[in-house]
């Protein structure tokens, strides 16, 4: 989605810099779990990828228990993990969705507080500049955006691919937010209270042969 240094903002510092840590780790490194999906079905054509999660234990990704979807190992999309599988013997399917969950929630979250460090870590290039963009021109014009991911429904695959070292996953995430933006008098000009069932599709990316873990958010649509 900040005269002296108060103690509360050294504190939330350090903690945004824990979790950035921490969500790196998560995206880029496995660490043995591996929770099976609760169904396989084969994804529909023309669906998008997603990225690698690491492997921690569902306590460990907050909200983590979502639905989540992989791909048959025969269809298009399950031939290609199986490349990703083979040049990258850390990644897996499963623990990469539990991951692209917790990206989710702090993408979602630094767009919604203006949290550019985040932004710049998780994002590529590209993807970083839009981002940045909205967030200048909603301080510009004295708005602000609260966002609450209430509940994450289900992950899945959705697409992937390799070209040549570079690997892409395409995921869908299904989720409950509320969305509500208010202007500088606190009125609500967009959004609602409601909680509303939100589909978002994110495409990750990584050099499988760079020494940086990190799958970067590559794209983003709705659906």
């Amino acid at each position: 989605m900040s005269g002296g240094f108060p103690l509360d903002l050294i504190l939330f510092g350090m903690v945004a810099a824990f979790l950035v840590l921490r969500l790196r780790g998560v995206l880029g490194r496995r660490q043995g779990f591996e929770r099976p999906p609760r169904e396989r079905p084969v994804p529909a054509p023309g669906a998008p990828p997603l990225r690698e999660a690491e492997a921690l234990p569902p306590s460990a990704v907050a909200g983590s228990g979502a639905h989540q979807v992989v791909p048959e190992a025969r269809s298009p999309v399950g031939q290609a993990l199986q490349s990703i599988q083979q040049m990258d013997r850390a990644f897996d399917p499963n623990a990469f969705l539990a991951g692209a969950e917790g990206a989710f929630r702090m993408i979602v979250a630094a767009f919604a507080s203006g949290d550019r460090a985040t932004l710049r870590d998780l994002l590529s290039e590209d993807t970083y500049a839009g981002f940045e963009q909205a967030v200048t021109a909603r301080e510009q014009a004295g708005e602000r955006q609260r966002t609450e991911v209430r509940a994450i429904l289900e992950t899945a695959i959705t697409a992937a691919e390799l070209r040549g070292s570079t690997a892409e996953v395409t995921v869908r995430i299904v989720s409950e937010q509320v969305n509500v933006t208010t202007d500088a008098k606190d009125e609500v000009v967009a959004g609602t209270e409601a909680v509303t069932e939100v589909t978002d599709i994110w495409t990750f990316q990584r050099d499988l042969r760079s020494s940086d873990p990190t799958w970067k958010l590559v794209g983003t649509q709705s659906a």
